[in-house]
């Protein structure tokens, strides 16, 4: 990608500040589809992990984002006081979710996939 590893930092802190606007916009549209919350949190996750660990390979970020994605969803089954109390939070409740769904767990591996394979054509983009 990017020679110098405070640019490699810097691209990853732009991504995911884009893909929080996205996000943030995102639930403010009426058409889009509820799913596309979850595909951009995988999404953001995954330029988190890059960021921390843009010298490991990719696959170790894909692995990182899908496991962070998929106990954050199963954690929503949870019904203690602490975890009802996160949920009634508006800005803990976009961190850490509102209910168990199948459907988000798809969302989290699209996201995923489509965020490798934007990072995998960014790094061969800025290589040439």
């Amino acid at each position: 990608m990017i020679k110098n590893s405070k640019n490699k930092r810097t691209t990853y802190v732009g991504l995911v500040a884009i893909t929080i606007i996205l996000g943030l916009v995102s639930r403010r549209i009426d058409f889009v589809p509820a799913i596309t919350g979850d595909v951009l949190y995988a999404i953001m996750v995954y330029w988190i992990f890059r960021f921390l660990f843009f010298t490991r390979p990719l696959l170790f970020s894909i692995i990182l984002t899908l496991v962070f994605c998929f106990s954050i969803e199963c954690m929503q089954l949870i019904q203690t006081s602490f975890f009802i109390y996160i949920r009634n939070n508006p800005v803990l409740r976009l961190v850490f979710g509102q209910g168990f769904l199948w459907s988000d767990l798809f969302g989290y591996i699209a996201g995923t996939c489509i965020a490798y394979l934007l990072d995998r054509t960014l790094r061969k983009t800025l290589e040439n």
